[in-house]
C-alpha cells in the first residue's frame, strides 16, 4: 500500500530524528544537520511519551510532563536557528515506541530517519519494551533510510529501497475536522480507481467550504452546488485558478493555509481542492443522474481534474525546484562571504606582519648602520694610534742612534772624567781582592781602594752582562752632567774593563745603618729628618733637569750613600731615564716597553701600564721615608703604618732606637711618606710645592731642637768641675 501523504504541509526528502533525554540524541541532531539537511533545511524532531511510563505517575505530574516535552526541544531551537534550519516538533504518546515513530515515518513521507543509537533503551527495559534503533531499523518503510548514532558516528544503517510514491489512496476514515465525504458516482469511481487497481473511495470536502462556494457561485446554496451538475465545461478550469501557497522558505504546504493537521493525511480525489486561504474547490456532486449524458459529463470532469492535478504537481515541482536554487545559491553566496572574511583576516594578517618586518628590517638596519659607524671610529682611532705608536717607534729609534753616537763620542775621547787604565785599578784594588769588597751592586761587585791618594770605591762590570754594560753607560752619561751636593762624584772610569771610580762615602748606604749593620750606632731622629730632606733636594734638581728631566727609576735606601758627616747622596743612577719635558706637568708619559726597578719599591701604576712619570720617584721616595722613620722593611710597610695611625698606635711602628722622638713630628712625617705612597699618581703630592717644604721644616725643627740641647748641655757643663767632659745624649748629635 502507498504511503499516505504527508502532514502539516511536510514536503518530500524530509528528515525526522527521535529525540529523548540522553546525549546521543543531540550527537543524531548534529549529525542529521551536518549529512542530511542540505537541499532542504527542515528538520522534524519526534518525541515519544511512553504510556506506560505516565500510568506510573499520578494525575499533576501529567502536566509536569507536558512541561518537560516542551523543555526538551529548548536547546534544539537555537541550534537549528544558528544552522538556519527550520524545524518542526512533534510529541507522541504512544505505548510502543517503535511501532509510533514508523507509523509516523510511514504517514508523512519521511525519507531519512535518524535515531541515537540508546534512545528509549533504558525505559524500554525498564517496561520490557523492544529496542527502538532495532525495531525501526526492521519495521521501517522501504522508501526511508534509517540511521543510528552513536557520539556522532553511524553504528547502523539501512538504505531506502525505493523512492516516495507521487501519488496516494484517500483514508477510508473520515477527518476529524469537519470534512465530509461525498458520494461519487459509481462509473465515475470505478474508472478512477480502475488504473490504480484499487476500490472506490468516498470524496473529500472541508465543511466550512459551503459558505465560500456560495459566495464564488452567485449567492448560490453550497448544498446545490455540489449535488448540482457544474454548469461550466471542464475546459473552463484551468491552473491559473489554483494558487499555491508559499509561506515558508521551502516549496510546502505550511500549517496556515490548511486548517487542520489531519486535512492532507488523505488523497482528495476529484472533490474540493483547498490549497490556499482562496479556498478553490473543485466539487463533484453526489446525486447525478445516472443517464449516459451525466456520465459523460463526469468523465469530462475527471479528466480535467487530472489535467488540473498534473499541471498542479508540474508546477509544484517547479517552485521546488526554484526553491532549491534559490537555497543553493544562498549557500553558495554564505560560502563566498566566509570566504571573503577569511581572505580578509589573511589579508589583514600579512599586512600586519609585513609591517613587523619592516619595523624589524628598519631596527636592524639602523643598528648595522651604528654598528658600521662605530667600526670606522674604532678603525680611525686604531689607525691614529698605529700611526702615533710608529712615530714614537721612529723617535725613540732616531733618539737611541743618537746615544749610541754619543756614547761612542764618549767613550773615545770624553774630557768630562778622568780615565783610568785597568793596571792602576787593579793595582789600587790589590787585583780586586776580597777583603777590599765593601758591597755588592745589581751588575758587579764595588771594592775600595786608592787612586791619586785619594780613597775612592771602584764599581766593577760583571763580565758578559750586556744590561750591565748599558747601565754602565747611562750612568757615566748622568754623572758626567750634573753636579749636586747630594750627588755621588764620578771621580773616573776604565771604559774598556767597565770600571766606575766614584768618591768613597765612609759611612756606607743608609740601608746598612737604618739596620745598624755591623753594629753601628742608630741615626737619631734629627739627622734622619736632615737626610729625608736632602733626599728630597736631590730628586728635586734630577726632576728639574735641563734639557729633559730625569727619572731615578730605582730610589731605595741602599742607594743612598752617607759620607763621614753623615751626608746623604743619591748614587747608582744606571737606570736613570731621561723623559720629555712635558712628563713634569704630568699630562703626558713616558712610555717604556719594560717596567725597571726593585720590588716593594717600585711604582704600581708604572708596573702595570709602563707609563713612567715624576710621579715613579715619588711613589719609591714615599716607602723608604717609611722606612727612615720606622727602620723596618718595605713590604706592606705603607698598609701597617697607616693601620696604626688609624688606631693611634703609631708609636708601637716607630723605630725603638730613638724613644726621644717627638711623636707629633713623627706621625706628621708619616703621614706626607703615605701620601708619597698612594697607589695612584694623581693622589701624590708634588715634589717641589709639597714634600721638599714639609721636610725642609722638619729638618729646621730638628736643628732647633740640636741647637737648645746643645746649650742646655754648655750650661750643666759649667757647673760642673772642670775635670768633666760633657755628655751628649747622642754621640750623633751633631748634625
Amino acid at each position: 500500500m502507498p504511503p499516505h501523504p504527508p502532514e502539516d504541509g511536510i514536503p518530500l526528502n524530509t528528515t525526522a530524528v527521535a529525540i529523548d533525554k540522553d546525549k546521543n540524541s543531540q550527537h543524531a541532531v548534529r549529525w542529521a544537520i551536518d549529512h542530511l539537511v542540505i537541499n532542504n533545511p527542515l528538520i522534524i524532531l519526534i518525541h515519544v511519551r511512553h504510556k506506560a511510563y505516565q500510568n506510573h505517575q499520578d494525575a499533576g505530574d501529567s502536566e509536569n510532563g507536558e512541561t518537560d516535552a516542551q523543555q526538551l526541544f529548548v536547546p534544539y531551537r537555537g541550534y537549528c536557528a544558528r544552522k538556519g534550519v527550520q524545524l518542526k516538533e512533534v510529541v507522541l504518546d504512544e505505548p510502543d515506541i517503535p511501532k509510533a515513530l514508523v507509523d509516523y515515518v510511514h504517514k508523512n513521507c519521511v525519507n531519512n530517519f535518524v535515531v541515537g543509537a540508546s534512545t528509549r533503551s533504558a525505559l524500554a527495559r525498564k517496561f520490557k519494551g523492544p529496542d527502538v534503533p532495532t525495531s525501526v531499523i526492521k519495521i521501517a518503510p522501504e522508501f526511508c533510510s534509517v540511521y543510528v548514532i552513536s557520539k556522532g558516528k553511524i553504528i547502523s544503517a539501512r538504505a531506502a529501497l525505493r523512492p516516495v510514491a507521487n501519488t496516494a489512496m484517500p483514508p477510508k476514515q473520515p477527518s476529524p475536522l469537519g470534512v465530509q465525504p461525498i458520494a461519487l458516482p459509481e462509473s465515475s469511481s470505478e474508472q478512477e480507481n480502475g488504473a490504480k487497481g484499487q476500490p472506490a473511495k468516498e470524496g473529500w470536502k472541508c465543511a466550512g467550504s459551503d459558505r465560500m462556494l456560495n459566495e464564488r457561485n452567485g449567492g448560490k446554496p453550497a448544498k446545490a452546488l455540489t449535488r448540482e451538475r457544474p454548469k461550466t465545461s471542464p475546459s473552463n478550469i484551468s491552473i491559473e485558478n489554483v494558487e499555491v501557497s508559499n509561506r515558508g522558505p521551502r516549496s510546502s504546504f505550511s500549517r496556515d493555509s490548511i486548517s487542520d493537521d489531519n486535512l492532507l493525511n488523505a488523497q482528495m480525489p476529484f472533490g474540493s481542492l483547498d490549497v490556499n486561504a482562496q479556498n478553490l474547490d473543485f466539487s463533484t456532486t453526489s446525486n447525478l443522474s445516472t443517464d449516459s449524458a451525466s456520465s459523460q459529463s463526469t468523465r469530462e470532469l475527471e479528466a480535467e481534474m487530472k489535467r488540473l492535478k498534473l499541471e498542479l504537481k508540474q508546477t509544484m515541482d517547479m517552485y521546488s525546484s526554484a526553491c532549491k536554487e534559490a537555497i543553493s545559491a544562498k549557500n553558495k553566496a554564505r560560502e563566498l562571504s566566509q570566504w571573503k572574511q577569511d581572505e580578509a583576516r589573511k589579508f589583514e594578517e600579512v599586512r600586519l606582519a609585513e609591517e613587523a618586518a619592516l619595523a624589524m628590517a628598519e631596527m636592524e638596519k639602523a643598528k648595522c648602520k651604528a654598528a658600521i659607524e662605530a667600526a670606522e671610529a674604532a678603525q680611525k682611532l686604531a689607525e691614529r694610534e698605529a700611526q702615533r705608536r710608529k712615530q714614537a717607534e721612529i723617535k725613540a729609534k732616531r733618539e737611541a742612534e743618537e746615544k749610541k753616537r754619543a756614547l761612542c763620542a764618549l767613550a773615545q775621547n770624553d774630557v768630562r772624567y778622568r780615565k783610568y787604565t785597568i793596571e792602576e785599578i787593579e793595582e789600587s784594588t790589590e787585583r780586586f781582592s776580597e777583603k777590599l769588597k765593601v758591597g755588592e751592586g745589581g751588575y758587579g761587585p764595588v771594592y775600595v781602594g786608592k787612586l791619586d791618594h785619594t780613597d775612592v770605591a771602584i764599581k766593577v762590570l760583571r763580565p758578559g752582562a750586556a744590561q750591565g754594560r748599558k747601565q754602565f753607560q747611562q750612568e757615566v752619561e748622568v754623572l758626567c752632567s750634573i753636579r749636586h751636593p747630594n750627588m755621588v762624584l764620578l771621580l773616573g772610569a776604565c771604559p774598556e774593563y767597565g770600571c766606575l771610580v766614584y768618591e768613597y762615602m765612609q759611612n756606607g748606604s743608609l740601608e746598612d745603618r737604618l739596620f745598624r749593620r755591623g753594629n753601628t750606632p742608630p741615626l737619631s731622629w734629627r739627622r734622619r729628618f736632615k737626610i729625608s730632606a736632602e733626599i728630597a733636594t736631590a730628586l728635586l734638581f734630577l726632576h728639574q733637569a735641563k734639557p729633559d728631566p730625569l727619572v731615578h727609576r730605582d730610589l731605595k735606601p741602599a742607594n743612598i750613600l752617607l759620607d763621614r758627616n753623615f751626608v746623604s747622596k743619591i748614587s747608582d743612577v744606571g737606570l736613570a731615564r731621561l723623559v720629555p719635558p712635558s712628563v713634569v706637568d704630568q699630562v703626558t708619559q713616558y712610555h717604556l716597553t719594560s717596567a725597571a726597578g726593585t720590588f716593594c719599591y717600585i711604582d704600581p701604576e708604572y708596573q702595570q701600564t709602563g707609563k713612567l712619570t715624576t710621579k715613579s720617584d715619588i711613589y719609591s721616595f714615599g716607602i723608604m721615608l717609611l722606612q727612615i722613620i720606622t727602620a723596618k722593611p718595605p713590604m706592606g710597610l705603607a698598609h701597617h703604618v697607616q693601620r696604626a695611625i688609624e688606631k693611634e698606635r703609631f708609636d708601637e711602628m716607630l723605630d725603638p732606637t730613638i724613644p726621644d722622638c717627638p711623636l707629633e713630628e713623627a706621625i706628621s712625617f708619616a703621614k706626607l711618606a703615605l701620601n708619597c705612597a698612594e697607589l695612584r699618581k694623581r693622589d701624590r703630592p708634588d715634589l717641589g710645592t709639597v714634600i721638599v717644604p714639609e721636610l725642609n721644616r722638619l729638618r729646621d725643627l730638628g736643628r732647633s731642637s740640636d741647637k737648645r740641647e746643645s746649650r742646655s748641655l754648655l750650661l750643666r757643663s759649667s757647673a760642673s768641675s772642670s775635670n768633666s767632659r760633657p755628655q751628649s745624649s747622642n754621640e750623633d748629635s751633631t748634625v
